[in-house]
């Protein structure tokens, strides 16, 4: 057995009742060096992979969060130290992140953050609206009402997350959004697709690597009132909301 898996069901004990890969709210705090007085409910087996998909998560919060600098390098021994387990899982969900653009591996050291400009965001956002834009315009045409109507609990997700400035949430109520806007075509692969690209997006730029509340707001804002044009089969503002909504992104 590796060494350190102890800690790691140590530290998982105290997750409750949280779903597989769903990350707790000890591990995000501790994702920022805050920690709970509470009293942890009784320990329960988790499998590994548990461990490296909650790890998975609250590193990507932590990106979000601008928590890990860019250009800066992290070792896996010391990150794993932060979240109270071995280095294994936490060497496992950065080679994935690796792969994801969020950061670039450093032999012999760890890894580096990758360090983003505003032309590569423009360029992300210019892909994805070549993507998103013509498929949402063809599933207003197409899509039930109903199915539209279904989506506003995931609007709403997004202006609640975005009116605390929690950036970690309201990245990941954005990506809910969006893929359950686009599963409705029915293409898994396009689905795929457009949620790297997006994830991709969502790391923080060099010169800006916190996002502000009132960005996160309109933004999030622009979901309900797409939502509202395309219940109302109002095609002309689901295409242009839909084209501002990438621009803005750009910027």
């Amino acid at each position: 057995m590796e060494q350190g898996s102890a800690r790691e069901d140590s530290w998982l004990s105290y997750a409750g009742t949280t779903p597989p890969g769903v990350p707790s709210a000890r591990v995000h705090e501790q994702a920022r060096g805050e920690h709970t007085h509470s009293e942890p409910p009784a320990p329960r087996t988790v499998q590994r992979h548990s461990v490296r998909g909650q790890i998975l998560d609250a590193l990507r919060a932590a990106l979000v969060d601008g928590e890990l600098a860019p250009g800066q390098v992290y070792s896996a021994p010391a990150l794993g130290a932060r979240f109270g387990v071995s280095a294994t899982p936490v060497r496992e969900a950065m080679q994935r992140l690796a792969t994801e653009g969020a950061v670039e591996v450093v032999p012999n050291r760890g890894f580096r953050v990758s360090e983003r400009g505003p032309r590569e965001l423009a360029e992300l956002a210019e892909v994805r609206a070549l993507i998103e834009v013509p498929v949402m315009l063809r599933l207003a045409r197409t899509v039930p009402t109903g199915h539209w109507t279904a989506l506003r609990p995931l609007a709403d997700a997004t202006v609640a997350a975005a009116a605390v400035g929690d950036r970690a949430s309201y990245a990941e109520s954005d990506r809910a959004f969006h893929q359950a806007v686009l599963s409705l075509a029915g293409n898994h692969q396009l689905v795929q697709v457009a949620d790297d690209l997006h994830r991709r997006s969502q790391w923080p730029l060099v010169s800006n690597p916190a996002t502000r509340r009132a960005d996160l707001l309109a933004d999030a804002v622009e979901h309900t009132a797409l939502l509202d044009a395309l219940i109302a089969r109002n095609l002309d503002v689901v295409q242009s909301l839909v084209r501002e909504h990438f621009t803005g992104a750009e910027s």
